[in-house]
């Protein structure tokens, strides 16, 4: 709330500031200009704000959390292209009556000034970003192809900062210039520090090298990875990195895995399922093989706990973030409890370090088996009610595919968990 906050009163007095310029006026011309000048100043900050929620700031990224910033990114990206496309039609509309000629020649006449044809390339390959990203277009493009083109945005956002610079919007304002300067430069920084020099460092500093891939069912498999000094890194129970296997089929995509066991001994844990080509290609890694970690990241930590007892959901492969959780989580007999939801007996993964630590800490452990689809839903609110009879007084910390996790979710408040006590992060690729 507080970062949605700050946002909101950035977009105020960007509002303020075209107020404070606009010249009131009953022409036509003039009406499309100033539209023109408003929403190419909204969609200027909008993709400001856009590179900031990707920027992998660890304060933003743990307060808010990785998956909630990629659905604010997601939706504000598609009002940002709207902004840009409606400030081209407003600039062309408006320049085509102040000169006579329709919108067609209006467009051939402004491609002749340098500055707005750069504008124009910068709102083509946003355009372009957009395209690719759309839910349809995104399960046909391969992530390589995605993640190239949505590095346009970089271009893009540049383009547009140059064009505004040298527009209407901007000149001849001390003070806006002054602040558009100090924004772009301020959200630039946070970019080159989050995503290239600490990424950079990390690797330079820790070393971390794969050293055993370990069978842990059907199409399962975890990676044991280590390294110097990895405590530096602060990783918690519940939170991810994204990893770079420097593989010759792997390099070039950075995968977001949750840590599958605690940090200790310089040593860190991933458990993957094979679910596409990338997460095959893991199963065949050989010791030895380097290893670029990012983060941690992830908000879903035992800083989220409000409550003594504590209970665990997970489906499927989300049971790794919930495994560590379940070992580190403080708490008696009795307070902590998992419950695991898979198809069958020989899905469930991690088993046996499961049983261990609920002998070990006096915790309840359920396995509710049967297929999504099945007449019973073990999920149900008056299911999860006679598991744990005292569920409203519960934090809860759920993982899983998403349609489980939305279900489950519901499920939950049905059964008077308030939503603020329901911690989760999804991710979909």
């Amino acid at each position: 709330m507080a970062l949605l906050r700050v946002l909101g009163l950035g977009a105020v007095v960007i509002v303020a500031l075209w107020l404070a310029q606009a010249e009131p006026s009953v022409r036509l011309d003039a009406l499309f200009a100033t539209l023109a000048h408003l929403t190419g100043l909204l969609a200027g900050y909008g993709i400001l704000v856009m590179l900031l929620l990707m920027a992998r700031v660890p304060a933003i990224e743990h307060g808010v959390g990785a998956d909630r910033l990629a659905r604010w990114h997601a939706l504000g990206g598609r009002h940002v292209l709207t902004l840009c496309l409606a400030h081209t039609a407003f600039a062309l509309c408006g320049y085509a009556v102040h000169t006579g000629t329709d919108v067609l020649g209006a467009t051939v006449d402004l491609m002749g000034y340098p500055g707005l044809a750069a504008a124009a390339v910068g709102t083509a390959l946003l355009v372009a970003v957009g395209v690719t990203s759309a839910r349809t277009a995104r399960r046909r493009v391969r992530h390589e192809t995605w993640r190239a083109v949505h590095l346009l945005t970089y271009v893009g956002a540049a383009l547009a900062f140059a064009h505004q610079l040298a527009g209407p919007d901007l000149a001849g304002g001390p003070f806006a210039v002054w602040l558009w300067t100090l924004l772009h430069t301020t959200v630039g920084t946070l970019l080159v520090w989050y995503r290239l020099i600490v990424p950079a460092r990390q690797a330079l500093r820790h070393g971390l090298r794969v050293t055993e891939v370990r069978v842990e069912g059907p199409d399962v498999v975890s990676v044991v990875m280590q390294g110097l000094g990895l405590d530096a890194l602060r990783a918690e129970p519940g939170q991810f990195f994204r990893w770079r296997f420097l593989s010759r089929r792997l390099w070039r995509t950075a995968l977001p895995f949750s840590l599958s066991a605690p940090v200790r001994d310089d040593t860190l844990r991933i458990t993957v399922k094979a679910c596409g080509d990338h997460t095959r290609r893991i199963r065949r890694l050989r010791p030895g093989v380097r290893v670029l970690a990012t983060g941690p990241f992830g908000a879903m930590t035992a800083h989220r706990r409000t409550r003594r007892k504590v209970l665990l959901v997970a489906g499927g492969v989300g049971i790794t973030p919930m495994r560590a959780l379940f070992e580190t989580l403080p708490g008696e007999p009795g307070d902590l409890t998992l419950l695991y939801r898979a198809g069958n007996a020989a899905q469930l993964v991690l088993r046996e370090e499961l049983e261990g630590i609920a002998a070990a800490r006096g915790a309840a452990l359920h396995y509710l088996l049967g297929p999504s689809d099945g007449p019973f839903d073990p999920l149900a609110p008056q299911a999860l009610r006679n598991l744990v009879p005292d569920l409203a007084q519960h934090d809860v910390y759920l993982c899983g595919p998403p349609g489980m996790s939305t279900a489950a979710t519901a499920a939950l408040e049905r059964a008077g968990v308030p939503a603020d006590r329901i911690h989760s992060e999804q991710f979909t690729f």
